[in-house]
C-alpha cells in the first residue's frame, strides 16, 4: 500500500509533538558520570531531517549534549565501511543481549562474541577494530571524521565530559579487561578504552543527530552534504542492530509500540530512523530506569503514531512538497 505524505504534514506532526510532550515530568538525569547530572533538566528538542535535507526543528536543538552510546551507532558504521559486514559479525556480533547496557553478565554469558556493536562490550570492541592498529591519534581522527561525514557538521570533544567519564568509568574498564581474556578486543586494551569514553564524549546537537539518521535512511547519502558517506549495501546492516538492540532490555517495547528503530544514549539523546522516509532525533536529559530518555522516546513515538508510519507497516512512503 502507499501513503503519500506532505512536507506540511510531517512538520505539523513534529510540531504537535513537541508541544505535546514537552510538559512531561519522570526520570532524572545520568548521575554517575557527575557532567550529565548537572545538565539542565528542562532542555528538550525535536528535529526530522527528510531525504532531500529539509528539516523541522522546535525546541533545544542547537543545544550541544554528550552523545553517549548514539555514537556507538557512527563507530559501527566506520567499522562497517573498513572491515565488512561479515568481518563484523564474526568478531563481535549482531544479536540482543536482553540486558542493560553495560553488563558484565551479558559478556560471561555469551563469550564467544560481545554480541552488538551497540552496547559498550561491542562498542569497546569496535574501537579496537578501527584502523591502524596500535595509532590512537590516527584512530581517532577516523572516528571523529566519521561524525563529521554522517552529521554533515564538526562535532567537537566535550573535554569536561570526557575527563567525568574518564574518572568513573570503573564498569567499563573491567569490561574491557575481560574482552581481552576472551580475546575479544583487537588492539591495546587501555587505548580501545579510552577511545571509546572519547567518542561517548563528542558534543551533539539534535539537528546533527537527525542528519545523521536521514543519513542512515538514505542508504547512505548524506541530504546534507550530498556526499555518499558508507555503501547502501551497509544500510540495512545498521538499521537492523538498532532495532535489535537500541533501547537495550527496553527494545522490544520500544519498537511495538513505536514502529521506528531508534538507538539511545544516557546523554538523553534519541536517534530515530524511518528507512527511505526520514530521520529524527530529540534530546531531554531525564532518563528512565533503563538509560533511555523519558521525553525523547515519547516525542519521537508520538510523531511516528501521528503519521501512521511504522517500519513493519508495509507501507510505501512518499513525501511530496
Amino acid at each position: 500500500m502507499k501513503k503519500t505524505l506532505t512536507k506540511n504534514m510531517v512538520r505539523q506532526a513534529v510540531e504537535e509533538a513537541y508541544n505535546e510532550t514537552k510538559t512531561l515530568t519522570g526520570g532524572k538525569n545520568a548521575d554517575y558520570i557527575p557532567f550529565l547530572a548537572n545538565i539542565n533538566p528542562d532542555l528538550f528538542g525535536l528535529s526530522l531531517t527528510l531525504p532531500d535535507g529539509e528539516q523541522f526543528n522546535f525546541g533545544d536543538t542547537d543545544y550541544r549534549f554528550g552523545i553517549e552510546s548514539v555514537s556507538k551507532v557512527l563507530t559501527a558504521i566506520l567499522i562497517l565501511k573498513e572491515c565488512g559486514a561479515e568481518a563484523v559479525l564474526r568478531k563481535i556480533g549482531a544479536d540482543a543481549t536482553g540486558l542493560p547496557f553495560n553488563s558484565i553478565f551479558a559478556i560471561l554469558l555469551e563469550n564467544d562474541h560481545p554480541s552488538t556493536p551497540l552496547v559498550n562490550a561491542g562498542a569497546i570492541s569496535a574501537c579496537s577494530m578501527v584502523e591502524p592498529k596500535g595509532d590512537s591519534d590516527a584512530k581517532w581522527q577516523k572516528i571523529i571524521n566519521n561524525f563529521t561525514d554522517l552529521c554533515g557538521s564538526e562535532a567537537p570533544l566535550l573535554d569536561e565530559l570526557y575527563k567525568s567519564e574518564s574518572a568513573t568509568n570503573f564498569n567499563n574498564r573491567a569490561i574491557t579487561w575481560l574482552l581481552r581474556d576472551y580475546n575479544r578486543i583487537y588492539d591495546d586494551p587501555d587505548m580501545s578504552l579510552d577511545l571509546y569514553t572519547r567518542q561517548c564524549s563528542v558534543g551533539i546537537t539534535a539537528q546533527q543527530l537527525s542528519v545523521c539518521a536521514a543519513t542512515i535512511a538514505n542508504k547512505g547519502f548524506n541530504p546534507v552534504t550530498k556526499k555518499q558517506v558508507f555503501d547502501e549495501s551497509l544500510a540495512p546492516k545498521i538499521t537492523t542492530l538498532i532495532s535489535s538492540v537500541g533501547f537495550y532490555q527496553h527494545t522490544g517495547d520500544w519498537l511495538y509500540t513505536s514502529g521506528i528503530p531508534a538507538k539511545s544514549g544516557v546523554g538523553g539523546g534519541v536517534l530515530g530512523v524511518l528507512p527511505g522516509v526520514f530521520g529524527v532525533a530529540a534530546f531531554a536529559p531525564p532518563l528512565d530506569v533503563a538509560g533511555n530518555s523519558v521525553k525523547a522516546q515519547a516525542a519521537v513515538k508520538a510523531i511516528m503514531n501521528k503519521l501512521g508510519l511504522g517500519v513493519f507497516n508495509g507501507d510505501q512512503v512518499e513525501i511530496t512538497d
